[in-house]
């Protein structure tokens, strides 16, 4: 069992969500905060993940020039405007 000292105003909020109704209990609402937080650790994981592969890709030469990029991208958006005309 977690026991926590939320601090006076989190106490306050969490009151108000269970006696508006929104949640059924203290609880609920902290296993909902923690799960909010758990999704996202998750999501920062994957990021530093990606990060870290495009970091292995740039050192190992595994990249494209700035401008090409650029240069898709505003060809593709252009191409886009131009279909919504």
């Amino acid at each position: 069992m977690i026991s926590a000292d939320l601090g006076h105003q989190l106490e306050n909020f969490v009151t108000s969500l269970v006696a508006t109704g929104r949640y059924n209990s203290k609880s609920e609402v902290l296993r909902e905060g923690v799960r909010l937080i758990h999704e996202r650790e998750t999501r920062l994981a994957a990021l530093d993940a990606s990060i870290a592969r495009g970091l292995t890709d740039a050192d190992a030469g595994r990249t494209t020039p700035a401008n090409e990029v650029f240069d898709r991208l505003e060809a593709k958006y252009r191409a886009m405007a131009a279909d919504d005309e």
